[in-house]
């Protein structure tokens, strides 16, 4: 089953499943990725070839040999006390490499072309474009019938802050290798560089409620030219002018069972 799942993309087996990466912070979590298995890998086989050899070289021979006493071992105690502890700190050390470059703090942090305000609510979500409309702030929302699309510029550094006026969700790309959870009362934020154009789909990572399964959306990656046509468009709409954090637009429209805004 393993082996089948990398069929359905030739380069996929290279990336040991992972999707390829669309965002120029993907390749570190790539990079880590991969390492990390090839590092598995090694101390998988040492391990497995270390196991195979006991059984074989010290292998009971006769039914009246009896195998040497041993009480304790030194030198082997030590070794495998430290080689753990050795291969934790490696890891720990190129982890926290790659996080450096993908959270730096707010110091480190590229200056930000574009900056999303993301909500998400039960069962949905919206998209604010912070100060995209001549500095002023537009927004687009969804609801589990009609999925939002989240318009981002090509090769533009793009701050995400994430906003619940509910529960925690999670706001997730699979294509951009990356997720974070939306909590509320938290400020939970990040930058991404989009390096692909293309449509990607996002989703909700954290069961949420009775609709997670449906709190979907999509991420469309264009040119400058596009995304500033997106943002001319919804300016245009009276209806989504305005900083919006929370809506009801997922109870109120078709997409859920109820249609009046109860839980139940």
């Amino acid at each position: 089953m393993l082996a089948l799942s990398g069929c359905a993309d030739g380069t996929r087996f290279e990336r040991v499943g992972m999707p390829a990466p669309k965002t120029k912070q993907a390749h570190y979590m790539l990079d880590l990725w991969q390492w990390a298995w090839l590092a598995a890998i090694i101390v998988g086989v040492v391990v497995w070839g270390l196991i195979f050899y006991a059984v074989i070289r010290f292998r009971r021979r006769s039914d009246d040999e009896i195998p040497v006493q041993t009480r304790y071992n030194l030198p082997i105690e030590i070794f495998y006390t430290i080689a753990p502890v050795v291969m934790v700190v490696v890891l720990f050390t190129f982890t926290v490499r790659v996080q450096d470059k993908v959270l730096p703090n707010d110091q480190n942090a590229p200056r930000p072309d574009a900056k999303i305000l993301v909500v998400g609510q039960k069962w949905s979500w919206t998209f604010n474009y912070v100060d995209a409309a001549d500095g002023k702030t537009v927004h687009e929302g969804g609801t589990p019938a009609q999925p939002p699309t989240l318009y981002l510029p090509i090769n533009k550094n793009i701050r995400f802050d994430l906003y619940s006026p509910d529960v925690i969700h999670s706001f997730w790309v699979p294509a951009f290798l990356f997720k974070m959870d939306v909590v509320p009362g938290r400020d939970n934020h990040f930058t991404l560089t989009p390096d692909r154009t293309g449509t990607f789909d996002g989703k909700c990572a954290e069961l949420c409620g009775t609709y997670h399964s449906r709190m979907l959306f999509q991420v469309k990656v264009v040119s400058e030219s596009d995304y500033e046509a997106h943002i001319e468009k919804l300016a245009a709409n009276p209806d989504n002018q305005g900083e919006a954090k929370g809506t009801n637009y997922d109870n109120v429209q078709p997409g859920l069972s109820q249609e009046k805004g109860s839980e139940e």
